[in-house]
């Protein structure tokens, strides 16, 4: 059976041959549209228009149920070669899929591991984490795809940010100094407050640690310089980390910190009247290929945003 030289054959499509395919099967057209999800009338001008196009007839249609002719059972032959073929590749590709998500510190939980879980199984493609810095600078140098980024400030104009959620502020300071003994001294620590409790309204009153490359709570948070008067910058998550509990100053971070760092001289507290900290994600629109995977990997991470009913949740 020679089909290539017949002028219809160039607009046969992989659609028809799953169609033609699934009537072979089921000898039937209504169980073959059940199958696909079809209606059977759209099913058989779906090949009819192959046959048309192949120029022969594939299938024997009569009262009593349908039939492969002689060349169609030929074709399926081929056809079956084609569409495995054609499933394996893509399989495959799905399998060496990876999408790469940029963060600086602290995933958020549970939402990363619903958002992660939930794009593989939809994708069969892989997420690979990629802790940065500064994940706007690996998104705009290509290092990463997407990028999950905490806090208000601006992106670049060539950048598209999703909102997810929003993460309540918590303060945390360095415990007072320990003795040779272990017992704490008598001195408070410089930079502990004497209070349960920070209100966001006193921010002047502190000496402020904020990490200016990926922090959530800096100057930009406080507008017409209503903020604290002192500032201690550091340029990473560690940096950061460290200059609180040597009592640098106060940091203030999203509430999953509390939940997630375990560090002996650090101590947290509440902030009563502070704005909430948005999470997003930062995407380049001009991905080219990629640009189908990212837009899965968005709704995933919507629909686990979705579950995460308030900040204590993600």
């Amino acid at each position: 059976m020679t089909v290539s030289g017949h002028a219809g054959a160039s607009n046969i499509e992989l659609r028809h041959l799953r169609a033609f395919a699934a009537v072979a099967r089921h000898r039937s057209f209504t169980r073959a549209a059940e199958e696909l999800l079809i209606t059977q009338p759209a099913l058989s001008r779906t090949v009819a228009q192959m046959e048309a196009g192949l120029g022969v007839r594939l299938l024997d249609r009569s009262s009593r149920g349908v039939a492969l002719t002689d060349t169609g059972a030929e074709f399926l032959v081929h056809a079956e070669r084609t569409l495995a073929a054609f499933d394996g590749a893509v399989a495959a590709a799905r399998r060496e899929s990876v999408l790469r998500l940029g963060f600086s510190w602290l995933l958020p939980d549970p939402w990363a591991q619903r958002a992660i879980a939930g794009f593989e199984r939809a994708t069969d493609a892989r997420v690979e984490l990629v802790r940065c810095d500064d994940p706007l600078d690996a998104l705009h140098r290509q290092a990463v795809d997407i990028s999950l980024v905490r806090g208000g400030r601006a992106v670049a104009a060539t950048v598209r940010t999703v909102h997810l959620y929003d993460e309540r502020r918590v303060a945390v300071h360095a415990r007072a100094v320990a003795a040779g003994d272990g017992r704490e001294t008598s001195r408070s620590h410089p930079a502990e407050p004497t209070a349960d409790a920070l209100r966001w309204q006193d921010a002047h009153e502190w000496t402020l640690v904020v990490n200016t490359v990926s922090g959530t709570t800096g100057p930009w948070c406080w507008p017409d310089g209503d903020g604290p008067r002192r500032y201690v910058e550091t340029a990473n998550f560690d940096e950061w980390l460290e200059s609180v509990a040597a009592g640098r100053g106060i940091g203030i971070v999203p509430e999953v910190a509390e939940r997630r760092i375990h560090h002996p001289a650090l101590r947290f507290l509440p902030v009563t009247g502070a704005p909430p900290s948005p999470v997003r994600l930062a995407y380049r629109p001009d991905t080219g290929t990629g640009g189908v995977l990212l837009r899965r990997f968005l709704d995933a991470a919507l629909d686990a945003a979705a579950t995460c009913t308030h900040a204590g949740e993600a």
